[in-house]
């Protein structure tokens, strides 16, 4: 009777918690308007762009974003034309989670929204691209609208998310799927402006290979490392955690990038303990992100 009695007043504790957690979470990725945005995405009737089961659904679905978000970031700001229109324009210092929740709210319309809504979200971002340019400390000219520029940070996006799922994601994905992914992300980063984007784990690999010799870590990158993996403006309770999903994203750069942006690592340690960590950490945020049971 004790271990019943027990077994039956926990589940409702847990459930409150998963409930807290799950509140928190959104707050910080979706924002204030989040539950009618959400509301709005996945209960608008129309046709999509991608249907249920697709690969980009899968990947776009998953806990394993977290750490692929970061990966991305880490490793689009060793180009210094984007870093410096991302430093100049973006606003990630003063703003952080509002360029998060603008970024997560257009994954999530052109991923699971209605046509015409991914087709708005598309032009609002080329607008906002239209209006981003600018000089480097150095005098190089940029502009967010460069298709080679939009090149490089879409690359560097879909790899991370795509190598963030292969390490964490809830299920596995075959090399077909892979390819599938990446040919998913190409349609909304044709509709982006990008010139003939990657539609295979080859093409993406020749993409990001044909970008190393322009890349390296600028003043700005560095700073911009600094700041997400020292100073993440988080309450103290989350730090640790955000800390082991930062430590996963740095984990699974190239070791090329890693040298760039001055991150030492141990590969054994990273293996035996920082990536099991991570992985602990990823089923938790997807755990609590689960739909209530009715």
């Amino acid at each position: 009777m004790t271990a019943s009695r027990t077994g039956i007043s926990a589940a409702p504790g847990l459930e409150v918690l998963r409930a807290r957690l799950r509140r928190a979470i959104f707050a910080r990725v979706a924002g204030p308007d989040g539950p009618a945005v959400r509301t709005r995405i996945h209960d608008t009737p129309g046709p999509r762009w991608f249907a249920e089961g697709s690969p980009i659904r899968l990947v776009h679905g998953d806990a394993s974003m977290f750490v692929g978000g970061l990966r991305a970031l880490l490793l689009q700001s060793l180009h210094p034309l984007a870093m410096a229109a991302v430093a100049g324009h973006s606003g990630f210092r003063g703003d952080p989670w509002g360029r998060l929740q603008r970024t997560s709210t257009f994954l999530a319309v052109t991923t699971f929204g209605t046509a015409g809504d991914a087709c708005r979200a598309v032009d609002a971002v080329r607008a906002v691209h239209g209006r981003v340019r600018g000089r480097t400390a150095e005098g190089r000219g940029y502009a967010a609208s460069d298709p080679r520029l939009l090149a490089w940070v879409h690359a560097a996006e879909v790899d991370s998310f795509l190598c963030a799922y292969r390490r964490f994601g809830a299920r596995r994905l075959s090399d077909a799927g892979c390819d599938g992914y990446i040919a998913d992300t190409a349609r909304v980063a044709a509709a982006l402006g990008v010139r003939d984007p990657p539609r295979s784990r080859t093409e993406l690999r020749a993409v990001l290979d044909g970008f190393v010799p322009e890349l390296r870590a600028t003043a700005e990158a560095l700073d911009a490392a600094r700041f997400l993996l020292l100073h993440p403006p988080l309450p103290v309770a989350a730090r640790p955690p955000y800390g082991l999903l930062a430590a996963s994203a740095v984990a699974l750069l190239p070791p090329w990038a890693r040298r760039e942006l001055r991150l030492p690592g141990v590969p054994a340690v990273e293996r035996a303990l920082v990536l099991p960590a991570g992985a602990a950490v990823t089923r938790g945020i997807r755990w609590a992100m689960a739909p209530p049971a009715p």
